[in-house]
Parts: structure tokens; C-alpha cells; sequence
């Protein structure tokens, strides 16, 4: 009997032991299989849900460095995200897919922190496509996804596709060298330094680097999964830091997020702490993408939304037309109120329709300013105006200061680029109060703060301006004097002036400030439409040191236009009579080799205008004469250090016009040229001409600090400035460039 229970016995142990056994290979074989195929759906979800454990696992166990995951995100620290069931791998995520369906197709499920890796996997999208529209559909989708499953992380994911911090009037930047970054991504994976640099020198792009690197390191637990709100923080925090110990800090909070990266994150992590996703996303894209995707999928809706594709069943010239009309008030709201931390929540909560309702002009808060186009002669400004009324102010070389005066009774000034400029200018904010009627409470101005030499009673030249110091000046230091013309009135006592006509605003602004001579006046200005009076009045500036007239309309379409460059104002410089009229901003993207006495240095630079509409640089010629022996030095130390191993996908150039080196847009430079021809290598203007467009003879004048590379003067204006050539019209050769603008 005993003997019969112990066969038993044995038969169930060895029966156990094999089902163990199977179990046990059964799982390994699944696991190896996970492992190995991570296109495989029900593996990819175990495979995600065991990285979780392992998360928790860590947290509980060995020390490694803090992720964004340990961010205190609102109320509660964030956790680790696992794919919910029926969710398919992350890695596969795709918003560029045909017939997106915003809650099927997204790789989370309501509730949960949008994963880092949908952000990367749609940079991924937007980097291998070159075409506006798609890329525009694409980061919609992502969008389309986040309004129905995590509305609060909308904001985290705008600013995170426009590589921002905040609003630009905060002034907060990352503040991480390259140096730095190789340093982190060196620590965090055991690598040498220098195989990181030289890896770095070879490919151009320290991000890639990054995600070679990542790829090849293992390690024995995986941190929990990025969020964008995780990466988010863990970069404003990294920006927000300062003092001596700073450095080390930013290093171990790279190395935490470095660590937990899958993927492609590190590549655009990498890349967003270098303040470059280098994918060719422009704000006017992230804009359209975003007013896409409420039209599309209404925010505010109970989970699971009715509306997912509220376009369904429109013809597409209808869908198009109701977007862009729904894309306008975006744009226009934005215009005036450019703060993504306003317009969000009201976006997210009232609708697209409230926005100008809700979020209008508000002093303390930059608007971008009007610009004008510019003339070749007191001619064209006669045909151009025709029988409008319209003024001729003098065009003063200086920077365009915009002054905020809040309730509260602080004044706050703001450059074109809406940077923060209130300490540059301590001199200014003091003489505020004295120059600014008692009836005035809030107001916003424009003008142009210029440099001016007391004794002399004169103007300076722009350049004696930039030698003053940038931020916290004490007034006491002060050596270059300023001196304020004030040209227009954008705000008064709760009012936006806006819509109002110039005449109006002029009225008001000369009702609500008096004159001090030296420091606060208004712009000279003269109303006539006599052509010889404003040729006079156009050399007489020039003589009082000016760089000519800004003419602009005072009753007839005479509002004021945010953001625009528009043909109600237009600039007539004195170049204008015996030039190709307008100097240009263009943005250097190649250099070639010097030779003879430039050996060692480059002795020529590949410049580009920028395409709006395509949101690309379109090459427009070679330049290598205006400079100095210190200008070639400068700028080969300064360009060196963004070398790139070849062209950016948005660069349009002739492979015959190719540089000796490529390099990353990121300096403007100011340049004269005698005039504009037709040409089978450059490709300024393409499409509004019939070839592209090159520059004769063009001469380096100066770097423009105050520009972005997507400020560069357009290829819609060069070709303007092409067309209004006197041979170019004699020859009948003139097409209408009117809608392009």
C-alpha cells in the first residue's frame, strides 16, 4: 500500500516537474520570442507590462538616477505607464497612418500621462517627410489623441513640438552646451568622451549619438517609461537653474533621463536640450496642427468622444476651407495674445469660436510687431497708395522697443522677438512717469529706442547702440543714452486699439504723452502727396542720420496688422534710389574653403532666404566680399562649431552650388546686392517665377543678432524685389505676386 501511494507520489511529482518544466520553456520561448520580434502584438504588451514590474521593482530596489517619472506632476507623482490590453507596442506607434482614429490608433488609453514616446515616434514621422501638409496632418493626429485621452497634457506636448520652455517674453532657455551634453551622455553610458565627440564630428548630430548609444547599452532594470509632461518638467527644471553647482545638477538630471529612454526619445531628447529638433517644424505648423485637431475631434467631450472626425462626410475643398477659416482665429488670437499658457485652457474648455472673446491684448504680455514691405522710389509709393491718404515718418536706426505700462504702474519693454528687454533699459522705465499724462493707467507703445549723443543733440549709429549691455544695466553705468520715438499706440486704459486707423492711434498717442527732448519725442512724420515734398523730406532724413521713411496709410485699411509684413506700410530707403532697394537677411547654410591669404579659414558662405509656405531655405547665392580680416575670423570660430555632415532636408540647393562644408542655420546676416537675376542654380523664389532667383554682387554688411534663421527675408520677397527691377518690367516679364502675401 505504502509502495502504491509512493508510485503515486512520484508519477505526480515527475507529472508536476514536466508541466513546470513546459511551462517554463513555454514562457521562455515566449519571452525569447518577445524579444526578438517586437512587431509580435500580445508579446510586445507583455513585454511592456513586464518593464513596469521591473520599474517598481528598481524603485524598491537598486539606486539608479531619478527619471521623469519621479516628477510630481500636478497632484500626485506620476507612475510607472504601462499599454493597457488591445494596445499595440508603443515603438509601432504611427500618426502619419491613413484613416487615423485618435483612441484606436494611439498607443495609451484615457487617463494616463501621454507616453514621451508618441511625442518622438511623431518627430520620427515629421523628420523622414519633407511635405508641409502631411507633417501638418501628422502632428495633428498626435494632437487629435491627446484632446480625447489626456487633455492636460496638451500644453506639455505644444511645447514640447516647438521646443519652448514657456512663453518667449519669460526668457526661459535651456542653457546646455554641447560640451555638457557629451559629457551626460558619456557618464550615463559608459562610454569615452572622446569616441562621443568623434562619433558626434562624423554624423553632425549629437542626438543620433545619443541613440546609437542608448541602443547598445544593457542594463539590469528598466526604468519606468517616459511622459512628455515627466520630460517637460525635468527641462524647465534643468532651465530654471542657476549658481555654481547648477552645471552638475543639469548633468545628473540629463543622466536620469537619458537613462530611461527607448528608442528614438534620446535622440530628441538630446536634441531639445541642444534648443534644436532639427525635424523643420515651424510655430505656423504647430499652429494649423493644432486647429486641425480641435475641428477634427472637438476637446470637451464625455470618454469615449461621440465626435471623433467631425469632417466626415465633407468634400475636401469644404473640410479645407472650414479648418483655415477655424485656423485663422487661432492665428489672429495668438497674434494678440502669444501665450500658449492662456490660450490652451480657454481652447481646451470654450472652443475654438471663444478664443477672441476670451484671450485679448493684455499689457505686460508682447505682441509681435507690424513690419512693412519695402519700395524702390517715391514713385512706387505714389502708384502703390494711389489716392489714399498716407504719412511719411523718418525710419530711425535703431531697436524696436515696445512699451508695456501695466496698472499697477510697472513698465515693461520687449524687442521685435517679444524678448524681455525691461533691465537693458533702465533709463527708459525711469522717464516713463514723466513724459506720460496722468489720464494714462495702461497702455502698450511702439517705438524705437535710439542711440543719441547728448552733446551733439545728434543720432548714433545702430552699431554704438549694440555696445550696450544686454540685460541688468544699472542705470548709474549707463554710457550710451537713448532716446525714445514713440510712432504708434497699440493699447490704452483697457482698450486695444488695434482695429482703430493710424490717424486715430496717432491722435491718442500724441493726447497721451508729452515730449522731452533727448529722451522721449515722436517720430518726425510728414502727411503729403507730393512727390517732391517727400523725396526733400526722404533726404532730409538721411541727413539727420536715418536710414529713410516708413510710409504708411492713415485712414483706408489703416488697422494695425500683428505680426505682419504688410503693403500698407512700406520702407523707402535712401539705397532704394541707387539700389536694388531693400538690404536682405539671409541665413547662412554652407561655407567654402579659403585659399590664398583665407587658407585656413572660409573664404566664401553658401547663403538662403526662407520659404514659408514650404518652411524650407532655398539657396540664393555666394558671397565672399564685405568682409574684414577679424569679420572671416569671427565667423569661422563661430560657424565651425555647426558643421553638419550633410544638407538638412529642408535645405533647397543645386547639388553644382554644393559648399565645401554644410552648416545648421542658425545666423542671419545682413546683405546689399546691385540687383536680382534669373538663375538655373539658386533657388530663391521657386514657383513664383520662372527659374529661381540670385543675388549680383552681393557685399556682407553686418550679423543680425536680433534675427531668427525662419526671420530671414522670404522667398515670396525676393521675388518681389526681382519683379519691381525696371528691366524686368520694361521686358513685360512681371507676374502678380499680390496674393502671395
Amino acid at each position: 500500500m505504502k509502495m502504491e501511494k509512493a508510485e503515486k507520489k512520484s508519477e505526480g511529482d515527475q507529472k508536476e516537474k514536466s508541466e513546470g518544466d513546459k511551462k517554463e520553456k513555454s514562457e521562455g520561448d515566449k519571452k525569447e520570442k518577445s524579444e526578438g520580434d517586437k512587431k509580435e502584438k500580445s508579446e510586445g504588451d507583455k513585454k511592456e507590462k513586464s518593464e513596469g514590474d521591473q520599474s517598481v521593482e528598481q524603485k524598491e530596489g537598486a539606486k539608479v538616477p531619478s527619471t521623469s517619472e519621479d516628477i510630481k506632476d500636478q497632484k500626485g507623482v506620476s507612475s510607472p505607464v504601462n499599454v493597457s490590453p488591445g494596445k499595440a507596442d508603443r515603438s509601432q506607434f504611427d500618426p502619419s497612418r491613413p484613416n487615423y482614429h485618435p483612441v484606436d490608433h494611439a498607443c495609451w488609453v484615457q487617463g494616463q500621462r501621454v507616453p514621451y514616446l508618441a511625442v518622438a515616434r511623431t518627430f520620427e514621422k515629421i523628420e523622414e517627410d519633407s511635405g508641409r501638409l502631411r507633417n501638418i496632418e501628422t502632428l495633428s493626429n498626435l494632437f487629435r489623441s491627446v484632446i480625447a485621452l489626456s487633455p492636460e497634457d496638451l500644453l506639455c506636448c505644444v511645447y514640447l513640438c516647438l521646443n519652448q520652455l514657456g512663453p518667449a517674453y519669460l526668457g526661459l532657455e535651456l542653457g546646455v552646451g554641447e560640451t555638457v551634453l557629451m559629457k551626460a551622455v558619456a557618464q550615463a553610458t559608459g562610454r569615452q568622451l572622446d569616441k562621443i565627440k568623434a562619433e558626434a564630428a562624423e554624423k553632425g548630430d549629437l542626438g543620433l549619438v545619443a541613440e546609437s548609444s542608448r541602443s547598445n547599452q544593457r542594463i539590469m532594470f528598466q526604468p519606468a517609461s517616459l511622459t512628455a509632461v515627466g520630460v517637460f518638467n525635468k527641462l524647465k527644471d534643468i532651465g530654471n537653474m542657476s549658481g555654481n553647482s547648477a552645471m552638475n545638477k543639469k548633468i545628473d538630471i540629463i543622466k536620469g533621463l537619458f537613462v530611461a529612454c527607448r528608442f528614438s526619445e534620446a535622440r530628441y531628447i538630446v536634441r531639445s536640450l541642444a534648443g534644436k529638433l532639427r525635424i523643420g517644424l515651424a510655430e505656423q505648423s504647430v499652429l494649423a496642427a493644432l486647429s486641425q485637431a480641435v475641428c477634427l475631434t472637438p476637446p470637451g467631450q464625455e470618454f469615449p468622444p461621440a465626435v471623433i472626425d467631425a469632417g466626415k462626410g465633407m468634400s475636401a475643398e469644404k473640410q479645407k476651407s472650414w479648418i483655415e477659416e477655424k485656423s485663422l482665429i487661432l492665428k489672429q488670437t495668438y497674434c494678440e495674445m502669444p501665450s500658449y499658457d492662456v490660450i490652451l485652457p480657454v481652447l481646451l474648455k470654450e472652443g475654438i469660436d471663444e478664443l477672441p472673446r476670451h484671450c485679448k491684448l493684455t499689457p505686460g504680455i508682447p505682441l509681435r510687431p507690424m513690419l512693412a514691405h519695402p519700395t524702390k522710389g517715391v514713385g512706387e509709393v505714389m502708384k502703390r497708395f494711389d489716392e489714399a491718404a498716407f504719412t511719411c515718418e523718418y525710419k530711425y536706426d535703431g531697436e524696436r522697443a515696445q512699451i508695456h505700462i501695466l496698472e499697477n504702474g510697472e513698465v515693461r519693454i520687449f524687442s521685435r522677438n517679444q524678448e524681455d528687454n525691461t533691465t537693458k533699459y533702465p533709463d527708459i522705465i525711469s522717464r516713463i512717469p514723466t513724459v506720460k499724462r496722468e489720464s494714462v493707467v495702461s497702455c502698450v507703445l511702439d517705438a524705437e529706442a535710439v542711440a543719441w549723443d547728448r552733446e551733439k543733440k545728434q543720432i548714433q549709429p545702430f552699431q554704438v547702440l549694440t555696445t550696450r549691455k544686454r540685460k541688468d544695466v544699472d542705470a548709474a553705468d549707463v554710457k550710451v543714452q537713448v532716446c525714445v520715438y514713440a510712432f504708434d499706440l497699440l493699447y490704452l486704459n483697457g482698450e486695444s486699439l488695434v482695429k482703430q486707423t493710424l490717424s486715430r492711434r496717432r491722435a491718442l498717442l500724441k493726447e497721451s504723452f508729452q515730449e522731452k527732448e533727448g529722451e522721449f519725442v515722436f517720430a518726425r512724420a510728414i502727411d503729403s502727396n507730393d512727390t517732391d515734398a517727400i523725396a526733400e523730406f526722404l533726404e532730409q532724413s538721411v541727413r539727420d542720420s536715418c536710414e529713410g521713411l516708413m510710409v504708411k496709410t492713415l485712414e483706408k485699411d489703416a488697422t494695425y496688422e500683428i505680426a505682419k509684413r504688410s503693403h500698407n506700410w512700406l520702407k523707402l530707403k535712401k539705397d532704394y534710389l541707387d539700389g536694388v532697394g531693400d538690404t536682405m537677411d539671409l541665413c547662412v547654410i554652407g561655407a567654402y574653403l579659403g585659399k590664398g591669404k583665407r587658407t585656413g579659414m572660409y573664404g566664401g558662405f553658401l547663403l538662403a532666404c526662407y520659404d514659408e509656405d514650404n518652411e524650407e531655405f532655398q539657396s540664393v547665392c555666394k558671397i565672399g566680399t564685405g568682409f574684414k580680416d577679424e569679420d572671416l575670423e569671427q565667423h569661422y570660430k563661430f560657424l565651425k562649431e555647426h558643421i553638419l555632415p550633410k544638407p538638412r532636408p529642408y535645405y533647397r540647393v543645386d547639388p553644382s552650388a554644393g559648399p565645401d562644408v554644410w552648416l545648421d542655420a542658425v545666423q542671419v546676416w545682413e546683405v546689399k546686392c546691385a540687383d536680382l537675376s534669373l538663375s538655373p542654380i539658386y533657388k530663391a523664389g521657386m514657383g513664383l517665377v520662372k527659374k529661381g532667383i540670385s543675388l549680383r554682387f552681393p557685399r556682407f554688411l553686418r550679423i543680425r543678432d536680433d534675427k531668427k534663421p525662419e526671420e530671414a527675408t522670404s522667398g515670396g520677397q525676393i521675388a518681389d524685389l526681382y519683379q519691381k527691377q525696371q528691366v524686368v518690367q520694361n521686358q513685360g516679364d512681371k507676374a502678380d505676386l499680390e496674393d502671395y502675401y
